[in-house]
């Protein structure tokens, strides 16, 4: 008889560990709490047009395996554009392009780093320095990255225009606040190993669109039992086994096996607080804290910009994403402004303020161009935060619980809050449950080679 799999949450953790269990004979019922799949990688429909808008614009880079195994299992590759060349802008509007030569590893990126405007030569030095020094740097050293920095004679300058540049957006975080650990993989990975590691990947379709329809005839044509819009209550405990799982609506859920996919302090929410207590597995989860992204969504009467995107530095935001003309008439751009707590306190009309005139400030084609709408969108709690020694908190995905298995970008996956360690926390559930019935199988994606 197939063992019954019960997945909590259909973002990409729940996600992934549909698609690595159901192919391998079990019984996979996945429940969403929300009416759609993708978790925060999600869309709204504007109210004025109809239109499906992302949240937040999410991105991959080329060192992101997991994600890009994932996305090609279940048919959505084609959804997703490279773009090779990055473009990054200071606030005189100059512009410098990143882009990899027919180079190896580290040096393919040498040619874009020694032309970029933004700075020195003496700079570029020092940061070349550093980075050396970051490579040697033993992999589980996470102390503070601020003292790394003074330590390894980074000034306040290069750290803005290029530590922090990169790591902002990457760990959704200030530089100040983060560990050496995950600063070290941001670099080492994505720059400095593989000449694809940096090459940033933007979906071509909302985000609705690309856990849409290709996703679900996937798990359809896998048996996977869908369910939208229940959301769990508590699990039911019985001698540290799951028992059953209460739904919001009153349901009442039973399966061999249970994976909870769902953010970590709505985990906590479900179990009983004595078993919180009793595990540190569950207690520690209260010592994680998180960071909020902010996305502000414009819409102008003219376009704007003809690059695909545009990294900002000095500026408000960090990534400016052109969607291009939407309907006819209407040029859509969206800002993202991560580890965005500046903005907290501040109601939606300034923050939509801030950024629409540091856009008008930046592409001289929006001066006059009438803004035809506007609207910004915050996930307060939108990733856990990288800070020194996160990983002592994280939890492994088997748990004290016998039947009980965890996966989200917060558990153990040697990543940082991405899809790609929430892809990767999914393959590494199914690979605890596939050892727990006798049938160890690697799932987990290497790395570029």
């Amino acid at each position: 008889m197939q063992p019954r799999v019960l997945i909590l949450g259909g973002g990409l953790a729940g996600l992934a560990t549909a698609q690595a269990l159901a192919p391998r004979g079990f019984r996979v019922t996945l429940l969403e709490s929300r009416n759609r799949l993708g978790g925060r990688a999600s869309s709204f429909q504007d109210a004025a047009t109809g239109q499906l808008i992302d949240a937040c614009q999410h991105v991959s880079m080329g060192c992101c395996t997991n994600l890009a195994h994932f996305i090609r299992t279940i048919g959505i590759a084609h959804l997703v554009e490279p773009q090779p060349c990055l473009y990054f802008m200071t606030p005189d509007r100059r512009v410098s392009r990143f882009r990899a030569d027919r180079w190896p590893a580290p040096l393919h990126l040498l040619r874009s780093f020694a032309s970029a405007h933004y700075l020195t030569a003496g700079e570029k030095l020092r940061a070349a320095w550093g980075l050396a020094q970051l490579q040697r740097a033993a992999e589980d050293d996470d102390r503070p990255f601020q003292e790394w920095l003074d330590r390894n004679y980074q000034t306040p300058r290069l750290v803005s225009r290029f530590w922090g540049l990169v790591l902002v957006s990457a760990l959704n975080e200030s530089p100040d606040r983060i560990g050496l650990r995950y600063a070290r993989k941001v670099f080492v990975d994505g720059f400095l190993k593989h000449p694809r590691g940096f090459e940033v990947e933007v979906p071509s379709v909302p985000l609705g669109r690309l856990y849409g329809e290709e996703l679900t005839r996937w798990l359809r044509e896998h048996d996977v039992e869908l369910h939208l819009q229940r959301g769990g209550r508590r699990f039911y405990l019985e001698a540290d086994r799951v028992t059953s799982l209460e739904l919001r609506n009153g349901e009442t859920r039973t399966a061999d096996w249970v994976v909870s996919t769902v953010p970590f302090d709505r985990l906590l929410d479900l179990l009983p607080p004595d078993v919180i207590d009793r595990h540190a597995t569950f207690a520690n989860l209260r010592h994680l804290e998180t960071s909020p992204i902010t996305s502000v969504h414009a819409w102008f009467d003219r376009q704007g910009t003809e690059l695909p995107h545009i990294v900002l530095m000095d500026s408000v935001g960090q990534w400016v994403f052109n969607r291009g003309e939407v309907s006819p008439g209407e040029w859509y751009l969206q800002v993202v402004v991560s580890a965005a707590r500046q903005f907290r306190g501040l109601g939606h009309e300034e923050v939509e303020r801030q950024v629409i005139a540091e856009l008008r400030r930046l592409l001289p084609r929006l001066r006059d161009a009438q803004l035809l709408r506007a609207r910004d969108v915050t996930e307060h709690a939108a990733t856990f935060s990288a800070v020194p020694g996160v990983d002592r908190w994280r939890p492994s995905q088997t748990t004290p619980i016998d039947n009980l298995l965890l996966a989200g970008d917060w558990t153990q996956t040697g990543w940082p809050a991405t899809m790609e360690g929430a892809v990767r926390s999914g393959y590494l559930a199914a690979e605890a449950l596939l050892a727990r019935v006798g049938r160890p199988e690697r799932l987990v994606q290497p790395d570029l080679a």
